[in-house]
């Protein structure tokens, strides 16, 4: 069997892989639900050639699902443009999606519940010949080929319903059922989820297969990013309903621009425990779709976010041929911020770890600029120079009452010394006298009270 064909199948047409087959434009996806509107994808776009696989990738919750159905027009887009090998998908009306659909199938993620439990097995395959008109002649021998493609014996599993076969085996049957027409496009939504490990590689390498010999193209969702990067020839990352990231399998994993790619690389399980991340991990929880943040969706989650994220959309540009980031600040390449007015409101909600201190001026101003601080005296800087300027004055006053103290310490002393001498004179003239000082004093004192001179004693 030579490349592009498939026993039983008619033979697909050798891929050009210059050849755009898909071109997705700012897809809009919005759901009604209690309490509000969700956005589930927003503005999505990107391009698939013929003959290549498409990993989109991100959390539980991002939109890839929802964008893989809406490519599929399982659910209408709101707005945004499908354009499939020349066709617009979203104007084709219902008759005409389904002929179109023959050329894209979609394989589900739960393959159990995705199989109709009351079927056979060889109708759930040629189900989809059925419906494009192939003859009852021609579709036993076209099943009976693809369960053979897939792994399964069909004389064993024809006869047979889904609650009958495991999941891997379930899975193997689904895709039977999608390949079986030949389509251009297959997407699959998360086809190994929920398998064992073990089963998931024989499903990627009977994708792979698939891919080799029919030449079609595909869009593979996952959350696993080593699951994608083996089978994927692009990657595509998705964060809240938008593509952030897009580029060559290669250069997404080796060199990731945007910070959300580094935190999933960084989150794999590496099989070194020592091994270092290169990146610091993510916090918070992804915001609801419903109140998504301004500006850059990852921002409340961004180690690198700045005002500018809060005001400003960043659009995809190229950051390295065919590498493609929406970051005001991707992680490689030289792209230089430009300076850009936001609000208050945003500056505050976006403010660096380290707040800085508004002024009254500054509070009542609705918008700022962001600029370099300008250089002058702070607050700090003007209680510091007041509390000098206290205590020189202080030192000052304590040098003016120095002299003061000492000329009133040196007329103490000089009383206390007169005293003295007046004490030692009244004992000397009492000695002479032949008195007692005891008397002596005791008589001056009665003099000085009666204000005449002390009486002499006899001799």
């Amino acid at each position: 069997m030579t490349a592009g064909t498939l026993d039983g199948v008619a033979p697909a047409p050798a891929p050009n892989e210059d050849e755009v087959l898909l071109t997705v434009t700012d897809l809009v996806q919005r759901f009604r639900v209690p309490g509000g509107v969700m956005n589930a994808v927003a503005g999505v776009g990107f391009e698939l050639k013929r003959g290549k696989t498409l990993g989109l990738v991100g959390e539980s919750g991002c939109g890839k699902s929802t964008l893989a159905r809406a490519i599929l027009q399982l659910t209408k887009p709101t707005a945004g443009s499908v354009l499939f090998d020349g066709q617009e998908l979203t104007k084709l009306n219902k008759e005409a999606l389904r002929v179109m659909r023959r050329r894209i199938q979609m394989v589900f993620q739960d393959p159990i519940s995705a199989l109709n439990p009351r079927r056979k097995i060889k109708d759930i395959v040629g189900e989809g010949l059925v419906i494009a008109g192939v003859s009852k002649e021609e579709i036993e021998p076209r099943v009976a080929a693809m369960l053979r493609k897939v792994g399964l014996d069909p004389d064993l599993v024809s006869d047979r319903r889904p609650h009958q076969f495991s999941g891997g085996q379930c899975q193997r049957i689904a895709i039977a059922r999608a390949m079986v027409v030949n389509p251009d496009l297959l997407i699959c939504d998360e086809p190994v989820a929920s398998l064992d490990v073990s089963v998931q590689a024989q499903v990627l390498d009977l994708l792979d297969d698939m891919k080799a010999s029919t030449g079609v193209s595909m869009i593979f969702v996952a959350h696993d990013l080593a699951v994608v990067r083996n089978i994927s020839d692009e990657v595509a990352v998705m964060y809240l309903g938008t593509i952030c990231e897009t580029g060559d399998t290669d250069a997404i994993y080796d060199t990731p621009a945007h910070p959300y790619t580094r935190a999933l690389l960084d989150a794999v399980p590496a099989p070194n425990p020592g091994a270092q991340h290169s990146g610091p991990a993510l916090k918070g929880e992804i915001p609801s779709p419903m109140n998504p943040p301004s500006g850059c969706r990852f921002r409340t989650r961004c180690p690198l976010a700045s005002p500018r994220c809060g005001t400003e959309v960043p659009q995809l540009r190229e950051v390295a041929p065919g590498h493609r980031v929406a970051c005001h600040f991707p992680l490689v390449g030289d792209v230089a911020p430009e300076p850009v007015t936001i609000s208050a409101e945003v500056a505050a909600e976006t403010a660096a770890p380290e707040p800085v201190e508004e002024t009254p001026e500054a509070s009542v101003a609705t918008t700022e600029t962001v600029t370099e601080p300008a250089t002058g005296t702070t607050e700090a800087e003007t209680k510091s120079e007041a509390a000098k300027s206290d205590e020189a004055a202080a030192t000052d006053e304590a040098a003016d009452d120095a002299p003061k103290a000492d000329e009133e310490s040196a007329a103490k002393a000089d009383d206390e010394a007169s005293d003295d001498e007046a004490e030692a004179e009244a004992k000397t003239e009492a000695k002479k006298d032949g008195k007692a000082p005891e008397a002596a004093d005791e008589d001056t004192s009665e003099a000085a009270e009666e204000g005449s001179d002390p009486p002499k004693t006899a001799s």
